[in-house]
């Protein structure tokens, strides 16, 4: 199917989402918004999709957040939130299958709150992250206000967030929030490697160890201990939950079914 604003690619187990607006340094307006959380709806629907990576054309910008030029000529958009939230992402909080962000130049307002919505950031070393909305009379609503102080000191946060502050890959690598730095060139090898290193565990354990870290994140330790996980139950009614043990006793790879 051809997309307008989007590559979406399927190789393996692995689903590639290529944000394609590079004239608008990858801006993103309520069309591109409804057909990113269509293809969203697609791959994580798609049961022969175990990974899922997103990230933008060109090399100038992952994302450059809301086109303001768009809200400019017709105003802020009215009506109940998209599905999946800002670039069909952002809301998307059950959501167990890995998701990696491959940073390709600027993420900044919309376009870091779609990064920070992902589990694993990779950026371009010459990518710069920030959240620069009340620069423009906004804030940093689809996310970024809530993911930001979970994900660094809250200090730190606030000073980013009440500045509009960029940071540079490094300085985000030094904070924790980007999980590797690499030059543009092996940005996307870089990002499939990591893909292909989780590929090499059991997807359902995978899932199994999202969900309960994401939902026992906010609980105390003995509540988030004694908490019940819908996908460690699947994980330990699954085929692969025997076949892991087995493949080890008979020293040989194996094969995961997720099933």
């Amino acid at each position: 199917m051809a997309y307008e604003f989007a590559k979406y690619e399927k190789k393996g187990r692995i689903a590639t989402i290529t944000m394609n607006r590079p004239e608008s340094m990858n801006a993103v307006h309520p069309p591109a918004t409804a057909e990113w959380s269509a293809i969203w709806d697609d791959a994580v629907a798609d049961e022969n999709i175990w990974v899922i990576i997103l990230t933008g054309a060109g090399e100038r910008a992952f994302s450059a957040g809301n086109d303001l030029k768009y809200t400019a000529s017709r105003g802020m958009p009215t009506g109940p939130r998209p599905k999946g939230g800002f670039g069909g992402i952002t809301d998307r909080t059950d959501v167990w299958k890995p998701m990696i962000a491959a940073v390709n130049g600027f993420a900044l307002g919309g376009g870091f709150e779609m990064a920070l919505a992902c589990d694993i950031i990779i950026a371009a070393d010459h990518a710069r992250l920030g959240l620069p909305e009340p620069r423009v009379g906004l804030a940093a609503m689809a996310g970024g206000v809530h993911r930001l102080p979970r994900q660094i000191p809250l200090k730190i946060a606030m000073g980013y967030m009440l500045t509009g502050r960029h940071m540079t890959a490094q300085e985000a690598l030094r904070l924790g929030i980007v999980n590797e730095v690499v030059p543009l060139k092996d940005l996307m090898a870089t990002a499939e490697r990591w893909a292909n290193e989780i590929l090499e565990c059991a997807p359902l354990s995978i899932r199994a160890t999202k969900q309960a870290a994401m939902m026992g994140l906010g609980l105390p330790l003995d509540q988030a201990l004694a908490g019940s996980y819908s996908a460690t139950a699947e994980m330990m009614r699954s085929e692969d939950v025997k076949e892991g043990p087995t493949a080890f006793a008979e020293k040989r790879k194996p094969n995961w079914k997720a099933k």
